[in-house]
């Protein structure tokens, strides 16, 4: 049994927990907007087989006021794709790339408004854009990097050469954006990668951290990989009961051995930041991708997703240093924790540097070639704010770092931004390119600036009634 020093999160009494109404609403928000994310539910999970294209989500209506906006859809190149140009077409384009879709041969597009938020900016203010179903599904960033560059020299032999090209995305499709300003040099203008795992393949390494984690802290013992149906179905529940205060608690009133785990959750997924709190209880309520039990996704949508990568035997702990308090020296249960939880040593050959070949998940250098601007929610716990302290290290450490702004919104959704975020996001993305005057943006590599009370406050959109997903307001 770990000896648990003070931290700073005070434990919770069983009679306050039960006093606490458990917002099973917003847990289910959540998952839906999740599920939207994705552009697929957990019932579409089917064996990988040819994928094609479902040509009846491809045609699209026009946004009232502007019925003379041309578009056009079709397949190209074996992917479904969408291209609006308006009347007043100013010449530049904006290629969309969307999120992950694991487990259907299905290719498709979402509604174009649910798909793309900025499409009514981007028509009134000139802009044409274009979005690709990608030829392939699942985490399959190489192939939608290509498939993307193609539907853009598609578009210039059906509409004209585009005078500057952007290209925005989110989650799956911000890493496509991110890599795609890497691989392109020239080509691309600008990018908005928003919400993404811009850690590369060392974003999965969270599914490792929370499950080993949560199986060392709570039962003493730790293995992987895992058998997800007696994973969820019988370790899980005694799992909760050992790290919750009374039973039935979690994840509201926690023992020592349930606030150290969820301090480590903390520190692995961004460090000490505001709405972490919030996360942690609205990603402990909702439902399980995989068995529907509220209170599991945390557990498993990691698991989820990674078994959509093209290695999952990718994933590596093997020189993580584990801590559950804000200490930087190792205590002695941190020293024990360490010693004796389990480490995946990632497969040899699976992280390598391939470029877009589609048998890895292509990493991230940093290397970017056109400003670069990203919006991530502080409370995010399905791509952790924690991809963004990782993309700045490794954007800087090419040195390239004046080419990036980051910014850091309050609120628990994954990918949850209001219009007005997105507008603005897009706006000064664009000003930047033309002007060459960088916009501002937060610090995310100070661990102590992220930790402020205030931090996230500047660009999070309050105004707009619930544009946000339980937002920890601002002091």
């Amino acid at each position: 049994m770990f000896v648990r020093r003070p931290t700073r999160y005070p434990n919770r009494t069983a009679m306050e927990a039960n006093k606490m109404k458990r917002p099973l609403v917003f847990a289910l928000i959540l998952a839906i907007a999740i599920a939207v994310m994705l552009g697929m539910s957990a019932g579409e999970a089917q064996a990988d087989s040819q994928y094609w294209v479902d040509e009846s989500s491809l045609p699209f209506d026009p946004l009232p006021g502007h019925e003379d906006s041309t578009r056009l859809w079709g397949v190209h190149a074996g992917a479904g794709y969408r291209i609006e140009v308006p009347a007043n077409w100013n010449g530049d384009l904006v290629m969309w790339a969307h999120g992950l879709r694991p487990y259907t041969d299905r290719l498709f597009l979402e509604p174009p408004d649910a798909q793309l938020l900025l499409r009514q900016y981007l028509l009134e203010n000139g802009y044409a854009w274009a979005a690709s179903t990608f030829s392939k599904n699942n985490y399959s960033v190489s192939r939608a990097v290509k498939d993307t560059r193609t539907l853009a020299a598609h578009f210039n032999g059906l509409v004209g050469n585009a005078d500057r090209i952007y290209i925005a995305g989110r989650s799956m499709g911000a890493h496509v954006a991110a890599i795609s300003v890497e691989q392109y040099p020239g080509f691309y203008d600008g990018a908005l990668p928003v919400c993404g795992p811009l850690s590369g393949v060392e974003a999965f390494d969270f599914t490792l951290d929370l499950n080993l984690g949560a199986q060392q802290i709570a039962l003493g013992t730790s293995s992987w990989p895992l058998d997800t149906a007696d994973y969820l179905q019988n370790t899980l529940p005694q799992i909760k009961a050992n790290l919750e205060a009374a039973p039935g608690a979690f994840p509201f009133a926690l023992n020592a051995n349930g606030e150290a785990f969820k301090q480590m959750v903390e520190l692995r997924s961004g460090g000490d930041r505001p709405n972490f709190d919030q996360a942690w209880m609205l990603y402990n309520l909702v439902p399980s991708f995989f068995t529907g039990v509220p209170g599991d996704f945390l557990f498993d949508f990691s698991m989820f997703v990674t078994g959509a990568l093209p290695r999952p035997d990718a994933l590596d702990n093997s020189d993580v240093i584990y801590q559950i308090d804000l200490d930087p020296a190792i205590s002695a249960y941190e020293q024990s924790l360490n010693e004796a939880i389990a480490r995946v040593s990632a497969a040899p050959g699976s992280r390598i540097d391939s470029g877009l070949s589609e048998s890895h998940v292509p990493p991230l250098t940093g290397n970017i070639s056109a400003p670069v601007l990203t919006l991530h929610n502080l409370g995010d716990l399905a791509a952790p704010f924690q991809n963004e302290i990782d993309y700045y290290h490794t954007v800087d450490g090419s040195g390239k770092s004046h080419l990036l702004v980051q910014r850091a919104i309050r609120g628990v959704n994954h990918c949850g931004f209001t219009t007005s975020e997105w507008n603005a996001a897009f706006a000064d993305l664009v000003s930047w390119v033309e002007s060459g005057v960088r916009p501002a943006g937060d610090v995310v590599h100070d661990p102590a600036v992220v930790a402020a009370p205030d931090y996230g406050c500047q660009f999070t959109d309050f105004a707009t009634p619930n544009g946000h997903i339980l937002p920890q307001p601002c002091p």
